[in-house]
Order: structure tokens, then C-alpha cells, then sequence
């Protein structure tokens, strides 16, 4: 038929016309480009999926395990206040009688806290300042026993204190392990807010090891957005599954209140320095005799240094144990004990946590040479 040969001809036009297109498209994908750009998203499937964790409905049953432990602290104390003019004697010429009796005039204070009982003997764990200066103390057991306790001894640098009560047939609150917490661990908080009574509240881990917050000189806080308020001090951090990981201490806050910033003293810390007050009354720490500066990006250029991580001693006490390992100011410490030291909060650390009469070893540069010292640590001098 005179109609099969250009049908013939054009099917021949056609696959080989795609056929092109195929392959300028294949060796120049961006020729149908439009300029637009398109968004690429991982869908569910596309990565390993982590396993499905199903928490708990309640933590009653975390809260009723140690609720019992954590106590009610009630302290006293006598503030003595003077006015340099009641004293006066053009005041007291004019006001006479009217005028208060010269001298210091004295009022009591009274406060509430919280405070964990951690062992069958008795012993409790709080912070130093809700009992600090306090010439009475008194504990209020969850079971309703009321009695005086006395006080063992204080770590005001860490902000803790150690009393003790003799009542029988105590609950203990079971220790968890502090160091591993994760950031996003559920927590809940148990103490006497405000003095309305015992309150668990709850959260999660929002950080670890935070430092520098000007709350005490060794800090290692567990950051939780928790509920802590004013009377929660010295209460109980605690595991979903009711094991003690942490003591509650200070809270961030423009208003007085709650503001979803709360911070702990992990048990790794605090119950170092209890054994330290329970067996000699006091915490003893290592001391060197240096003052350290944080190392910068700005001082590590300066001194040619590859990482802005290590300390620089800005001052060595005369014939104490660094002067007499042989450390200058200026030198740069990099490594205690062949551990990097990545700021000052970390080298102070370090230092505390050796033993008096423990040597320990510095390693840094001085003047762009390797220096490798070896220091006997002597006792933190008391403050």
C-alpha cells in the first residue's frame, strides 16, 4: 500500500529522535534545569531506626521507692544587727527615748531545705547553705517522726553537708551510677518547695558536666528543666527507676521561680566528699599553689599553640609544690596525668581529686619547648 512507507519512515524518525534525546539527556543532565531547586528529605526507612522504647506509664512506683529517704530540714539561727545610728549621740539627743536601746539587737532566722538520708546509720546528705551558721537543726521524716540532727561536717566548696539522726529503722535511698546519664534521661525531683510540703516534679537531663555558673568553687552540676524551687535544696535527683543520681541545688531564675533551668550535684562528686566528712570531718583535696587562666583561641595563636584547649599558670606560690617541681608563670599545661585538659574548671578537677602527698604529672610547653614536670600534691589549705 502507498501509505506503509512513509508510516515506516516516520516510526524510523521517531525511535531515533528519542534515541538522541536519551543520550544528550544521560551526557547532559542539567540541559532541563530550570533553575529551581529541590528540597531532599531522609524518610523513615532510609537510616536505621532506633528501637522502640516504651517508658513507664507512672513513676509511682520510682517515687514511692525514694520519697521515704528524702526529709524536711528545718534550721535556726540568731542574726545579730547593729545601727551605727542608734549610736549616735546627735540621734539619741534628739530622739531620746523614742530611739531603741543602743547596742546589737538580735532576731532568729529560721529556713527550710531538704536533705536525703543515704545511709541505715543515719547519715544525710544536704546542701551546705541550707544549714550554714544554723545553731539547730531539726528533720522531718516522710512518716511523720520528727527529730534534732547534728552536724557531721560541711564541703562549702561544694556546697554540701553531712548531718546524722538517731532513729531507728531509717529509709535509705538506693545510689545510681551519675556518670552514666545521658542528656534526654528522664529525672524527677523530690524535696519541700516553698515549705508546702514534699513534691516530686519531673524532666529530663537538658545537660552534663556544666561549669563556671559561680554557684561553688568545684562545680559539675546535672542540668534538668525539672521543677526546682526555693525549699528543694538538698533534695533528691532521681533515675525513673527511683536510684539517687544527683543532689538539688541551685536553680536559674529572673523571677524567684521555676524556670525550667535547675541544677544537681552528681553523687559521683557528693559522695566523695561525704566518705572525705564521715571519716576526717572535713574534704582534703590536692593542691599545687598555682593560679591558672583558661587558654583562648586569641592566647593559643599567640602562642603558637595547635588547640586552644590546656590552662597557662598566671602565678606560682613561692616554696609551694609547683614552685618546687620547677613551674613558672607562663608555662602552658596541656595534659595531667597524660589526660588532655580542656579548660580550667577540668585541670582544677584534676588537681582536687589527687591526694595529699600523690604526685602528678604536668605536661605543656614552655617558651615553644616541651615541658614535663612531676609534682607531689599537698592538702588544699582550709578557706
Amino acid at each position: 500500500m502507498r501509505w506503509h512507507k512513509p508510516i515506516v519512515f516516520l516510526f524510523q524518525a521517531v525511535t531515533i529522535g528519542l534515541a538522541l534525546a536519551f543520550v544528550v539527556i544521560l551526557m547532559y543532565p542539567n540541559l532541563l534545569d530550570d533553575g529551581r531547586r529541590v528540597v531532599e528529605f531522609i524518610e523513615t526507612g532510609s537510616t536505621p531506626a532506633l528501637p522502640r522504647q516504651s517508658g513507664p506509664v507512672s513513676y509511682a512506683d520510682a517515687v514511692a521507692l525514694a520519697a521515704p529517704a528524702v526529709v524536711n530540714i528545718h534550721s535556726r539561727k540568731t542574726v545579730v544587727q547593729s545601727s551605727p545610728l542608734l549610736d549616735d549621740p546627735f540621734f539619741r539627743h534628739f530622739f531620746g527615748d523614742r530611739l531603741p536601746s543602743p547596742g546589737p539587737r538580735q532576731r532568729e532566722e529560721t529556713s527550710l531545705g531538704s536533705g536525703v538520708i543515704v545511709s541505715p546509720q543515719g547519715y544525710i546528705l544536704t546542701n551546705h547553705h541550707v544549714i550554714a551558721d544554723a545553731e539547730e537543726i531539726r528533720v522531718s521524716l516522710n512518716d511523720g517522726r520528727t527529730t534534732a540532727a547534728t552536724l557531721v561536717g560541711q564541703d562549702s566548696e561544694a556546697d554540701l553537708a553531712v548531718l546524722k539522726v538517731e532513729l531507728d529503722a531509717l529509709p535509705v535511698i538506693t545510689l545510681g551510677d551519675a556518670e552514666a546519664l545521658r542528656v534526654g534521661d528522664v529525672v524527677l525531683a523530690i524535696g519541700n518547695p516553698f515549705g508546702v510540703g514534699q513534691t516530686v516534679t519531673q524532666g529530663i537531663v537538658s545537660a552534663t558536666g556544666r561549669t563556671e555558673l559561680g554557684i561553688s568553687t568545684f562545680e559539675n552540676f546535672i542540668q534538668t528543666d525539672a521543677a526546682i524551687n526555693p525549699g528543694n535544696s538538698g533534695g533528691a535527683l532521681i533515675t525513673a527507676s527511683g536510684e539517687m543520681i544527683g543532689i538539688n541545688t541551685a536553680i536559674f531564675t529572673r523571677s524567684g521561680g521555676s524556670q525550667g533551668i535547675g541544677f544537681a550535684i552528681p553523687m559521683s562528686l557528693a559522695r566523695n566528699s561525704m566518705a572525705q566528712i564521715v571519716e576526717h570531718g572535713y574534704v582534703r583535696r590536692g593542691w599545687l599553689g598555682i593560679e591558672i587562666q583558661q587558654m583562648t583561641p586569641e592566647l593559643a595563636e599567640s602562642f603558637n599553640m595547635p588547640q586552644d584547649s590546656g590552662i597557662i599558670i598566671a602565678g606560682v606560690l613561692r616554696d609551694g609544690p609547683a614552685d618546687r617541681a620547677g613551674l613558672e608563670p607562663g608555662d602552658i599545661i596541656t595534659h595531667i596525668n597524660n589526660k588532655p585538659i580542656p579548660s580550667a574548671p577540668a585541670a582544677l578537677h584534676a588537681i582536687s581529686q589527687t591526694p595529699p602527698g600523690e604526685t602528678i604529672q604536668l605536661r605543656g610547653q614552655r617558651e615553644g619547648e616541651e615541658l614535663v614536670r612531676t609534682a607531689t600534691v599537698t592538702e588544699r589549705p582550709a578557706r
